[in-house]
C-alpha cells in the first residue's frame, strides 16, 4: 500500500506548516480530519478540496457538508478515494476550510512511500512546524490572529504614506489649527463686544415721550 506524504501551508501563513502521512485508498474526508486534528480545529464545518494547476487554479471540487445548491455539482470527501484524484507525483490541491470563516490552504504531494509502516496508524502527523492562527468568533474581544497588528488610531497615516520624516510638517499643521481655533475664538469675542456696543448706544433706546398721549 502507497503512502502519500501531503504538506499543508495556509495561503496567508507560510510558517506554519504540517506534513502528513495517509495511505493512498483513504479518503480526502481522512485528510480533512487529520489536517485539523493537528491545527485544532473544528472538523464539522463546510469545506472543499480543488484539484489545483501548478499556479493553485481551482479544478474539479471535493466537498464536505456541501451547501443545499451545491450537492448536486460537487464529489463528496468522504467518497472520494486520495489514489482517484493523483495525477501527478507532485499534485497539487486548494483546500478552503470552514465557509463561514475561512482559512485557506495550500497542498502539495511531495513524496510518494512505496510501503506503509506497520507500527504508524494513518493518517500520521510526520511534521508541525508554526501555531495556527485563532479562529476569531462574534465573541472575540479583539483580532488574535498571529501576525496582525491591532488597529492603530493613527493608522490614518498609512494611507497617506506618512513616513517618519514629515514629523515636522505634521506637527506644524497641529499648531496651525491651534492657532486658527484660537483665531475663531478672538472673532467671536469681538463679535460679540461689537454687539454689545450697539445695543448700548444705538439700538432700542428708551422711549422717553411714552406719557405725551
Amino acid at each position: 500500500m502507497a503512502i502519500y506524504k501531503f504538506k499543508i501551508t495556509f495561503e496567508d501563513f507560510d510558517d506554519v506548516v504540517r506534513e502528513i502521512d495517509i495511505k493512498s485508498n483513504q479518503t480526502f474526508e481522512d485528510l480533512h480530519r487529520a489536517i485539523h486534528k493537528s491545527t485544532g480545529y473544528n472538523a464539522e464545518k463546510s469545506s472543499s478540496f480543488y484539484v489545483s494547476t501548478d499556479n493553485w487554479l481551482k479544478g474539479d471540487e471535493i466537498a464536505y457538508l456541501p451547501s443545499e445548491r451545491k450537492k448536486d455539482r460537487v464529489v463528496l470527501m468522504e467518497n472520494s478515494k486520495l489514489s482517484g484524484f493523483i495525477e501527478d507525483p507532485h499534485q497539487k490541491f486548494y483546500y478552503t476550510y470552514n465557509f463561514d470563516r475561512p482559512f485557506d490552504f495550500h497542498v502539495e504531494l511531495v513524496k510518494i512511500i512505496l510501503d506503509a509502516d506497520p507500527n504508524i496508524q494513518y493518517p500520521f502527523l510526520a511534521k508541525s512546524s508554526g501555531e495556527a492562527p485563532k479562529i476569531l468568533t462574534p465573541n472575540s474581544p479583539s483580532i488574535v490572529d498571529p501576525g496582525i497588528a491591532a488597529p492603530s488610531e493613527f493608522d490614518f497615516l498609512n494611507e497617506l504614506n506618512f513616513v517618519p520624516e514629515d514629523t515636522d510638517e505634521l506637527e506644524a499643521m497641529g499648531e496651525m489649527g491651534i492657532n486658527e481655533e484660537e483665531h475663531d475664538e478672538d472673532d467671536e469675542t469681538e463679535v460679540a463686544d461689537e454687539f454689545d456696543e450697539f445695543s448700548d448706544s444705538e439700538g432700542f433706546e428708551e422711549d422717553t415721550h411714552k406719557d405725551d398721549y
